[in-house]
C-alpha cells in the first residue's frame, strides 16, 4: 500500500509537470517529429532529493524548453517498484521518449524493453540497461575517481590509511569504487572500513555511520566518497568529531551547496571530480531528441570530468556553480549529442 500511495503521489506531480510552460510548437528546419511540435519526453529518476538531482532536472528542462517539447519529470524516491511504475505510466501516456536516470538494471531492463517495443525511444544515465538500442549517457566514472584519487595520493602520499563510503549495486558507484581499489593497490594504501546507505536522509545517516567508523579507526586519514551526498554526511561527522586537520574527503560530483561546504574554513572536503549535473541533463535530452528524430547518437555518449579542489575555489573566489562555470570553461557546456537543428539551452 505504501508503494502504491507513493507512486500515485509521484504520478500526480508528473501530471502537473506536463501542464507546465514547455511549448508544443514545431521548430523550423528540424526533422520530424520536431518540425510539427507536440513531442513529449518523460524523465524518470530513481532518487528523489539532493542538489545534483535538482541541477540535473533543471538541465533537462532548459534543453526541453529550447527544443519546444513537453517535459514530465518524476522521482521514485529510492523505491524500485515506484520507478518501474513511473516508466510504465510514461509508456501508457504514449510519450515519444524516456530518460531513465539511475536505478537498478535488474529492475529496469524489461520495462525499458517494453518502452522500445511500444515505439518509445529510451536513453539511460547512471544505469546500465545493456541494450544496443538504448544510448547510455555517461560521465567517465573511472576518470572522475582516478582524477580525485590522484589528488589524494598527491596530498597524502603512498601508504595512506583510508575508508570509503559505498553501496553496491549502483553502476556509477560500483565503477568509482573499483578505481578506489586499484589506487589502493597501486600506492600500497590500506582500506580500513567501508560503510554507507542510500535512503531519503543520506547525509544524516552517513554522518552517524562515519562517526562510529572514525572512532573505531582513528588512523584513517582519507575518505573516498563517490557521491556528493555521501561527502556531506562525512563532513558533518568530521566537523562534529573535530578531526578536520587529519581526515580529508575526496569526492565525486559538485553543486553550489557542495562548493559552500568545501569553502568553509579548514574544510575537510578538499577535492572533488565532477561533470556539470545541469549539462548532463541537457545532453540526456539532446541524445533522446536525436534518437526520436531517427539519428541514433551511439551506444555511449560521454562527458568529460573536471577536478575541482578547495584551493581552486578559494583562490578564484568561486562560491556557486555559475561562478565555477564562468571560471572553468570546460565545466560550462558539452558538445556531446548536438546537431544544427537542436537549439542551445538558455
Amino acid at each position: 500500500m505504501k508503494t502504491i500511495i507513493k507512486a500515485l503521489g509521484t504520478a500526480l506531480a508528473a501530471t502537473l509537470a506536463l501542464a507546465g510552460p514547455a511549448g508544443a510548437q514545431g521548430s523550423k528546419g528540424a526533422p520530424p517529429p520536431f518540425d510539427k511540435g507536440g513531442v513529449q519526453i518523460a524523465v524518470v529518476s530513481f532518487l528523489g532529493s539532493g542538489d545534483w538531482l535538482q541541477a540535473f532536472e533543471a538541465g533537462t528542462k532548459r534543453q526541453a524548453d529550447a527544443l519546444g517539447v513537453k517535459l514530465t519529470v518524476s522521482q521514485a524516491r529510492n523505491d524500485n517498484d515506484t520507478q518501474r511504475s513511473l516508466v510504465e505510466q510514461a509508456i501508457n501516456r504514449k510519450v515519444d521518449g524516456i530518460v531513465i536516470n539511475n536505478g537498478r538494471p535488474e529492475v529496469l531492463k524489461d520495462v525499458a524493453q517494453k518502452a522500445l517495443a511500444a515505439g518509445i525511444k529510451v536513453v539511460a544515465y547512471d544505469v546500465n540497461l545493456d541494450n544496443p538500442k538504448i544510448p547510455q549517457i555517461e560521465q567517465s566514472d573511472a576518470d572522475m575517481a582516478r582524477l580525485v584519487l590522484q589528488q589524494a595520493v598527491k596530498d597524502k602520499g603512498d601508504g595512506f590509511v583510508g575508508g570509503a563510503v559505498y553501496v553496491a549495486g549502483f553502476a556509477p558507484l560500483d565503477r568509482r569504487y573499483a578505481v578506489w581499489k586499484k589506487v589502493l593497490a597501486e600506492h600500497k594504501a590500506r582500506e580500513k572500513a567501508v560503510w554507507g546507505v542510500v535512503n531519503d536522509t543520506v547525509p544524516a545517516s552517513v554522518a552517524d555511520q562515519t562517526k562510529a567508523v572514525l572512532r573505531a579507526n582513528p588512523d584513517i586519514t582519507v575518505v573516498f566518497t563517490p557521491w556528493d551526498e555521501f561527502a556531506k554526511g562525512v563532513k558533518l561527522a568530521i566537523d562534529e568529531l573535530g578531526v578536520a586537520n587529519k581526515v580529508k574527503i575526496y569526492g565525486v560530483d559538485i553543486s553550489t551547496a557542495d562548493i559552500q561546504l568545501m569553502r568553509e574554513p579548514n574544510s575537510a572536503w578538499v577535492a572533488t571530480a565532477a561533470t556539470n549535473a545541469a549539462v548532463v541533463g541537457e545532453v540526456s535530452v539532446r541524445a533522446l531528441a536525436l534518437d526520436i528524430a531517427g539519428r541514433f547518437p551511439g551506444r555511449s555518449v560521454m562527458l568529460e570530468p573536471t577536478l575541482v579542489t578547495r584551493d581552486d575555489l578559494v583562490k578564484n573566489n568561486i562560491s556557486t556553480i555559475e561562478e565555477l562555470q564562468a571560471k572553468f570553461p570546460a565545466f560550462r557546456k558539452s558538445d556531446a549529442a548536438t546537431a544544427p537543428w537542436i537549439p542551445a539551452p538558455k
